[in-house]
């Protein structure tokens, strides 16, 4: 792969491609508008991994060597060049879509999006929990932008509320994964710092509350039945992930739980898209 698309690693921008897409289905409307912000999303989101990289290169060139750059396939200052055109590009986008749209709230999104991005990046993963709550932002923020793009945000605010939870759960779970290594780099993560057994509660109470409260948007007519059977599989992979996690929280059980919780906001996502078709 070439590694001016490899450092943007393509499958986390797609995951937050799907969320606009997820929103246009629910909305029943993909139109021009939305399309630009799925590419504007994309860019952005690949702006922050390459800048990511950037300030990584020490630690990757320990311990990820085949990443571009300590590689050297791309220098440090290509990196960081190519970064920020990308969050350049990003927001010129974001500003053709509030012109086209009438209103300047997607563009302020993406470029409040890009600088977290940014400080993530440079300052804010090495703060415990911060790190954790800003990934978690970015991720329901998708949903919101889909929503201000097409003059719908009402499901779509909803939506960003369970994908926060149920990122940041999996944020917490993912530094308790790594938590060996990140003392060797003497990263500052909520595991470090306050043990492994609070972390684990913790991310049993953020994937939990949102496994309790999600079937509320069918009782409440927003989803159809066929969400609710969907969320019936999404919530058991839910609570075993929770029960997981308490019965055991080394880094192999991390790992799996951190799967377990990634394969049921899946199915949830699925479950948004078929709960709002109309029967």
């Amino acid at each position: 792969m070439n590694p001016y698309l490899k450092i943007l690693r393509p499958f986390n921008g797609l995951m937050a491609i799907i969320t606009l897409i997820l929103v246009g289905i629910i909305e029943k409307n993909i139109d021009l508008p939305l399309l630009i912000g799925i590419l504007a999303v994309f860019l952005a989101t690949g702006g922050g991994n390459v800048i990511n990289d950037f300030y990584d290169y020490k630690i990757d060139s320990i311990n990820r060597q085949e990443r571009p750059i300590p590689s050297g396939k791309i220098s440090l200052r290509n990196a960081k060049n190519y970064g920020l055109s990308l969050f350049i590009i990003s927001i010129i986008l974001g500003i053709i879509i509030s012109v086209m749209v009438g209103s300047y709230l997607p563009c302020v999104l993406i470029v409040l999006n890009c600088l977290v991005l940014y400080y993530y990046a440079r300052n804010l993963k090495k703060l415990p929990l911060i790190g954790n709550v800003a990934v978690a932002y970015l991720t329901g923020s998708c949903f919101i932008f889909g929503g201000l793009i097409l003059g719908k945000i009402y499901v779509p605010l909803i939506l960003s509320f369970f994908a926060f939870m149920m990122t940041l759960s999996r944020e917490i779970v993912k530094d308790m994964e790594d938590i060996k290594g990140d003392k060797l780099e003497n990263l500052n993560t909520f595991p470090i710092k306050y043990g492994l057994k609070s972390s684990s509660i913790l991310a049993s109470i953020f994937i939990l509350i949102p496994t309790f409260i999600s079937p509320v948007l069918y009782f409440t007519k927003i989803f159809n039945i066929y969400y609710l059977i969907l969320l019936l599989i999404a919530i058991i992979i839910f609570i075993v992930a929770a029960y997981k996690i308490q019965m055991n929280h080394n880094s192999d059980s991390s790992n799996k739980v951190s799967k377990l919780i990634k394969i049921g906001m899946f199915i949830t996502f699925i479950a948004f898209a078929f709960g709002s078709i109309k029967i």
